[in-house]
């Protein structure tokens, strides 16, 4: 669960680029009951999911030259400038630099060096996200990366998370993260080496958040009515959850889960 949102290096925003801003909002209001608030004429289709009031993300359309569509995890910063340096010199790539976001705060936009992207965000006038750990908000996020050592020497180096190996059998490793010296209590994500077979069928790098709901079979079938593809049937994961993944209308892969009861 996500409980280092508001410690450095713990993710603490959330945003979806898209093609079709109208279109997904839409698909994301019927899966998860989100109204789409937008941020104003200045802010360049860019507005907020809200969920009884709180945000629990963003959305806005693609900017970046060759994007497509998919979520952005940002992790929260102190100083956006000093984690760019460290960015770059754990090599990985700056692909925005930072800049403010009006008063709310600073972001800026990287890749790791196995490909995947994520930004960091700096708060000012907004902190974060208001809900998480909780029906149709994220609850944790995920990395499948192309190269699982190379991820976890960069964020190490970047953010300095403790990281720790979890066997799943059949030489399956899952790596859970989190703020050094918080223990498995404050882990917020976790990575995994994407499988021979995988890679084969060209699957890159990349971070998806999974989102709290109260009934994983029911939510995944509302959201393959609404258009979305199923990638990994639901499933229970012994002491985890329920959970399943998906691609929505436009290409961007999302999780959900029925988080076990503690």
């Amino acid at each position: 669960m996500l409980t280092s949102t508001h410690v450095p290096g713990g993710p603490n925003w959330l945003d979806l680029g898209t093609p079709d801003v109208a279109g997904a909002a839409e698909f994301y209001r019927r899966v998860f009951g989100w109204e789409f608030d937008p941020a104003g004429p200045d802010a360049g289709g860019y507005g907020f999911f809200r969920l009884d009031g709180r945000t629990v993300g963003a959305v806005g359309p693609l900017t970046e030259e060759g994007a497509s569509s998919a979520w952005t995890v940002y992790f929260r910063t102190t100083d956006a400038i000093a984690t760019a340096k460290a960015v770059e010199q754990a090599g990985g790539t700056v692909r925005f630099p930072p800049f403010d976001v009006f008063t709310a705060g600073r972001m800026a936009g990287f890749t790791d060096p196995a490909g995947a992207r994520f930004a960091v965000w700096q708060p000012g006038d907004i902190d974060g996200l208001d809900l998480v750990n909780a029906p149709g908000a994220v609850s944790w996020i995920e990395l499948y990366t192309t190269d699982a050592a190379a991820a976890k020497d960069f964020y190490r180096s970047v953010f300095a998370w403790e990281l720790r190996d979890m066997p799943m059998g059949e030489e399956l490793v899952y790596t859970i993260a989190g703020p050094a010296g918080g223990g498995v209590e404050t882990m917020h994500g976790g990575l995994m080496q994407l499988p021979a077979e995988n890679l084969r069928a060209g699957s890159r790098s990349e971070w998806h958040p999974y989102i709290e709901v109260a009934d994983c079979d029911g939510t995944v079938a509302t959201a393959t009515e609404s258009g979305a593809t199923v990638i990994i049937p639901v499933v229970d994961a012994p002491g985890i959850g329920r959970l399943a993944m998906l691609l929505d209308p436009f290409g961007a892969p999302f999780a959900v889960i029925t988080s076990a009861a503690p």
